[in-house]
């Protein structure tokens, strides 16, 4: 798979967003290298990874808050294109950034908070009447804009917070891990704000550690200890393993992980609460009968075995696999 592949055609050649090698160094360390990837309008584009993937460096140099050590990324479009790098300034006419710690005033109301962000991005206050009803509309909090941002919940500040970043009709949205300790009702509701300003035209950027997060994503890059792994669409990444999956449900799946370790067929297993993950070499009925005999003989009982296709999870095991195998080969 080619980490550079284009993103898909919409009808307009020119991306709004290039990143060719962007790099930070923190001492020592790095904590992104050389990254290169577009975003076209309109599209949604995940940055995945665990922590320490470097997602938040990444967005950080993006925003503008951060300068790389090397390599640029270009936020617009002719001449109105900003450069990372040279322009960090000029990059934030064009967008909006959301970190995991956005600054909410917690003594002020709902309203309040977003008549200040819509006064520090320069809204003309003829337009901020019919925003915040946009705003209130979408996001649901109309019947709380009298409450202090302080007696929010968890959610509901997320949902503020993300109103604020969209209060000045960005084209560009920044999210880093939006949805982070949210819980699930309140996580799909902020999905669907992201997806309806995305179906608007607005070009969002979101970092997530939640794999089951990706398939949401027009395409996703794939990101480990800085580096790019893969870059292409949930279904091409999904269809591109070299390898079939097996789910196993056992009532022991760490000591069932132990028994399928080093079974010639087994590449790797992996547990999802009480099932395994197996990714085996094809065909997947003779690994089965494998991995079902293995197990017997350890004394585990199987509630049942069946191929299933691979999660965005088993892709980035995969590649972070052969990642490691090809650096110990070098």
């Amino acid at each position: 798979m080619d980490v550079h592949a284009s993103p898909a055609s919409d009808g307009d050649p020119e991306p709004l967003v290039r990143v060719e090698g962007l790099s930070r160094r923190f001492g020592e360390r790095v904590a992104v290298a050389e990254l290169s990837f577009e975003v076209r309008r309109g599209e949604l584009f995940g940055l995945v990874g665990p922590d320490g993937a470097g997602k938040t460096t990444t967005l950080r140099m993006l925003a503008g808050v951060l300068r790389p050590s090397a390599g640029d990324a270009w936020i617009g479009r002719g001449r109105m294109e900003a450069s990372v790098a040279r322009d960090p300034e000029a990059v934030k006419r064009h967008l909006a950034y959301m970190s995991q710690r956005f600054g909410l005033y917690t003594d002020l109301t709902v309203r309040e908070n977003l008549a200040f962000y819509a006064d520090l991005y320069d809204v003309p206050r003829r337009e901020l009447a019919s925003r915040l009803e946009r705003l209130f509309a979408f996001s649901g909090l109309g019947p709380f804009q009298d409450r202090l941002a302080g007696q929010l919940s968890g959610g509901m500040k997320q949902k503020l917070g993300l109103s604020c970043a969209l209060v000045h009709e960005p084209e560009l949205l920044l999210l880093d891990e939006p949805t982070f300790g949210v819980d699930p009702v309140s996580r799909r509701e902020l999905w669907r704000i992201v997806h309806e300003r995305v179906a608007d035209g607005v070009t969002a950027i979101v970092s997530t550690s939640y794999l089951d997060e990706a398939e949401r994503f027009d395409r996703v890059a794939l990101l480990h200890e800085g580096r790019l792994l893969a870059l292409d669409t949930p279904q091409a990444l999904q269809r591109s393993l070299d390898e079939e999956v097996l789910e196993v449900r056992v009532d022991e799946p760490q000591r069932a992980r132990e028994a399928l370790r080093g079974l010639a067929l087994v590449r790797r297993a992996t547990a999802y609460g009480a099932r395994l993950h197996v990714a085996v070499e094809p065909p997947a009925d003779r690994a089965a009968a494998a991995v079902e005999a293995a197990l017997r003989e350890a004394g585990i009982e199987l509630g049942g075995i069946e191929p299933v296709p691979p999660s965005l999870e088993d892709v980035f095991l995969a590649r972070v696999e052969g990642t490691a195998v090809a650096t110990e080969a070098r």
